[in-house]
């Protein structure tokens, strides 16, 4: 049976400790439940974190990357898809998950909810973002 790809999504410099700590136990939720964690792949941010919580309890993390250079790659990413396509990969990451999670908010992560909402994915929000009463 196919497993369930769950593309977690988020930003890489800039993530905040919250996005980061959301991520990490995320990655374990996933893992947890069988399914294949995918992200962007980098060493960074919500990236590192959800494949870093996928990898502690023993699940297969996928890493989307945006250069040849794989130095910048996680240690937690398993499987490794160079495309040397930069953000033009977020079309990979989307169209590759069943779902997709985002975790905090940046200008790629944006983009990627908008392919995924086009593209009739399931999308998952969560952020600290809170709107002024």
């Amino acid at each position: 049976m196919r497993k369930i790809v769950v593309g977690v999504m988020g930003p890489g410099d800039k993530a905040t400790d919250s996005d980061i700590n959301r991520a990490y136990r995320l990655g374990q939720l996933i893992a947890d439940n069988g399914w294949v964690l995918l992200t962007g792949g980098r060493n960074v941010g919500v990236m590192d974190a959800a494949s870093r919580g996928a990898k502690m309890v023993g699940g297969l993390t996928i890493g989307i990357l945006p250069t040849k250079d794989t130095r910048a790659m996680s240690d937690a990413v398993d499987i490794a898809i160079v495309t040397d396509m930069g953000n033009a990969r977020n079309t990979i990451n989307v169209l590759s998950s069943d779902v997709v999670i985002a975790c905090g908010m940046g200008i790629g992560t944006a983009s990627e909810i908008a392919l995924a909402l086009k593209s009739w994915k399931k999308v998952v929000l969560l952020s600290d973002h809170r709107e002024s009463q």
